[in-house]
């Protein structure tokens, strides 16, 4: 017996297969689509974007159990760890991700599933209990209020500085994100911070050409 045949002997078929039964498996599964319809149910409730993407949402437990299946899998025979590893070094994620929430939800859901399939379920109820915790409470923290859109209409460019009078009276914070200008006509975007939107807007009303004013909110980044 030469050096290759002991090695082959004492490594690969020493870890060719661990102790998984059905019942394991099915435990571990079970346990992983608990968890992930749990992430499911939170990523609707926390969510703050415009459009809720329901294909997202439904990924992630898909994603956690695949990865628990990969996981249940690489325990059972190395050889065919070596070989997922190689066959996933090729797949390439195109679709891009805008909001940095999204992206913990995706690593959540992954995670939850190497943490089940490695046989430690208790760890990943554990960690989504305490994350849970951390993402309602610094969802509930007023940080900061996002300021909102003021669009103002003019058929004259002659009165601007009546209008930025006004919005300085009732603003305590306020900046001018676009101005457009044409013959007898201004179109104005300043983006305010006021607790008076209606006294606001009223007033604006009531300076001579100005066609309209309205306020809209918006969930964009606070800037001041």
């Amino acid at each position: 017996m030469n050096y290759i045949d002991i090695f082959k002997k004492s490594f690969l078929e020493g870890y060719a297969s661990s102790n998984l039964t059905v019942k394991s498996i099915l435990v571990c599964m079970a346990i992983t689509i608990l968890i992930s319809a749990y992430i499911f149910f939170v990523y609707r409730l926390i969510n703050r974007n415009s459009f809720y993407n329901k294909n997202f949402n439904m990924s992630l437990p898909a994603i956690a159990i695949i990865t628990a299946a990969i996981i249940l899998t690489i325990q059972s025979n190395i050889v065919i760890s070596l070989g997922m590893v190689g066959a996933l070094s090729i797949v390439r994620f195109r679709t891009a991700i805008k909001d940095p929430m999204d992206l913990v939800f995706l690593f959540w859901s992954i995670s939850v599933g190497i943490i089940c399939g490695a046989g430690f379920a208790v760890i990943a109820v554990i960690a989504s209990a305490a994350l849970t915790v951390g993402l309602l409470i610094a969802d509930r923290i007023p940080i900061a209020r996002a300021p909102q859109i003021l669009l103002v209409n003019s058929d004259t460019f002659e009165n601007e500085d009546s209008i930025m009078e006004v919005i300085g009276k009732y603003c305590s914070l306020y900046k001018v994100k676009a101005r457009n200008l044409a013959q007898d006509h201004l179109d104005m975007a300043v983006e305010v911070r006021t607790k008076e939107e209606g006294k606001l807007v009223r007033e604006l009303m009531q300076i001579e050409k100005v066609t309209s004013a309205s306020m809209v909110a918006h969930d964009g980044e606070v800037t001041f």
